[in-house]
C-alpha cells in the first residue's frame, strides 16, 4: 500500500520501506487488524493529516466540501462509484474495497481543529457521498457521534446521506444540531426487490429497514428525502417496480424523492460486468451496448426514468422539499494551541460525487 513506509514491525519499531509517499503523511498508521466480530474484513486505522475534503471544481454536486471518516465500504455494493479511490491506495477496487477498510481514527478531534480554523467560515458539509459513514465500522469506532458534536458546536451546516440504520443511534444529535444550524438527512434506497438487492448490496440493510429510518426520522421532526438509487437499467426500472418503490418511499414519510440511474465508472464498471454475467448473463449484450458511450446511461433514458418517477411521487403526494436558512450560535472560544494547529492548509483530497 501506500503508506506501507509507515507500518510497523512486530516489535513496534516503525520500519522503513520503499515505496511512495504515503498518503496520510509521516506517523499515520496505527495498526491494521481482523476481529472476529467483522470476519473476512480487516481495518486499518490511520491517523488522518486533514479530513474536511475539497470537491473538485467541475463536480456538479450543490455542494464544495465533504467529510468522509471511512475509506472501503463493507456494504459492498457492486456498482458503487467509490471503488476507483481504493486503487489510490494500491488496493483492489473489488473485493479489496469490501473488505479492506481505512478507518480514520482521529476524525472528530481533526474536524473540530479544522472548524476552528480562522480560514473555515461554515460552508455547508456533505457525509455519506463518497462511501457510507454509517457503514458497519461505524458499530465498531462510533467516529460519527464526535464529528456531528463538532458540527453542532460550531453551528456548521450539514447533510448526510446513508443506507445504514445506525443513523437513528445519533438522532439526539441530529435534533441537537437542527436547532442550530441546517440539517439535510437522505436515504438511498433504489428499488424493493430482495432478490435483487441481496445480490447488488449485500452488506446493506434491507430496503424496507432503510424505509424504516425515513419513518422514525421523520417522526422525531427531521425530515428525510429519499435518493432513489440507483435506478438499475432492465431490473429495476419497468413502471410497476418504479411505482411500487416511490409508494413505499411516500408511506415511509419521505419528503422527496430523486432518481438516479446506475452509472458505471472505471473500477466499479468492471465489477458491476462481472456481477452481471454471474447473475443475469442474458444482459450482459444489451448492456455493453446501453453503456457504450462512457460511464452513463443515455440521456433519454435518464430522462425518462426522471418523468417516471415524478409522475408516480406527485400520486403518492410527495411534495418538494424546502431548504431551511441555517441559524448561527457563537462558537466556543479557541486555545492558542487550537488555533496554531488550524493555521496549515487541508490537504485538498479528491472527491468522487454522486452525478
Amino acid at each position: 500500500m501506500r503508506w506501507e513506509n509507515l507500518t510497523n514491525d512486530e516489535s513496534g519499531e516503525q520500519r522503513p520501506a520503499a515505496s511512495p509517499a504515503a498518503l496520510f503523511g509521516t506517523g499515520a498508521v496505527i495498526r491494521r487488524f481482523d476481529t472476529p466480530e467483522f470476519r473476512g474484513i480487516t481495518f486499518h486505522e490511520i491517523r488522518a493529516r486533514s479530513i474536511i475534503n475539497r470537491v473538485p471544481g467541475a463536480s456538479r454536486m450543490p455542494f464544495e466540501w465533504t467529510v468522509n471518516p471511512y475509506r472501503g465500504c463493507s456494504h459492498a455494493c457492486v456498482y458503487c462509484f467509490a471503488r476507483k479511490t481504493h486503487s489510490y491506495l494500491d488496493l483492489d477496487t473489488g473485493l479489496g474495497f469490501d473488505s479492506q477498510i481505512v478507518v480514520k481514527v482521529n476524525a472528530g478531534d481533526l474536524l473540530r481543529r479544522e472548524l476552528a480554523a480562522k480560514r473555515w467560515h461554515g460552508a455547508h458539509i456533505a457525509m455519506g457521498t463518497n462511501v457510507d459513514c454509517y457503514q458497519r465500522a461505524e458499530g465498531r469506532y462510533a467516529l460519527m457521534p464526535r464529528i456531528l458534536a463538532a458540527l453542532r458546536d460550531y453551528a456548521n451546516p450539514f447533510s448526510i446521506l446513508t443506507k445504514g440504520t445506525l443513523i437513528l443511534r445519533d438522532l439526539p444529535l441530529l435534533k441537537e444540531s437542527a436547532q442550530v444550524t441546517e440539517v439535510g438527512v437522505a436515504v438511498s434506497v433504489g428499488f424493493l426487490d430482495q432478490e435483487l438487492w441481496r445480490t447488488v448490496e449485500p452488506g446493506t440493510p434491507a430496503p424496507q429497514r432503510r424505509l424504516d429510518v425515513v419513518r422514525t426520522l421523520t417522526a422525531h421532526g427531521i425530515g428525510c428525502g429519499v435518493l432513489m438509487a440507483p435506478v438499475i437499467p432492465f431490473l429495476s426500472d419497468s413502471p410497476e417496480q418504479l411505482r411500487a418503490t416511490v409508494r413505499a418511499i411516500a408511506a415511509a414519510g419521505a419528503t422527496s424523492v430523486t432518481p438516479l440511474v446506475l452509472h458505471l465508472r472505471p473500477g466499479a464498471r468492471e465489477w458491476f460486468m462481472a456481477w452481471l454475467a454471474e447473475h443475469h448473463p442474458h444482459l450482459v449484450h444489451r448492456y455493453r451496448t446501453m453503456y457504450a458511450g462512457g460511464s452513463y446511461a443515455p440521456t433519454w433514458y435518464q430522462r425518462q426514468i426522471t418523468r417516471q418517477v415524478h409522475e408516480f411521487a406527485q400520486e403518492a403526494g410527495i411534495g418538494p422539499s424546502g431548504r431551511g436558512a441555517a441559524r448561527r450560535i457563537p462558537v466556543p472560544e479557541r486555545t492558542a494551541d487550537a488555533t496554531a494547529d488550524a493555521t496549515a492548509e487541508p490537504e485538498e483530497a479528491t472527491q468522487l460525487t454522486l452525478l
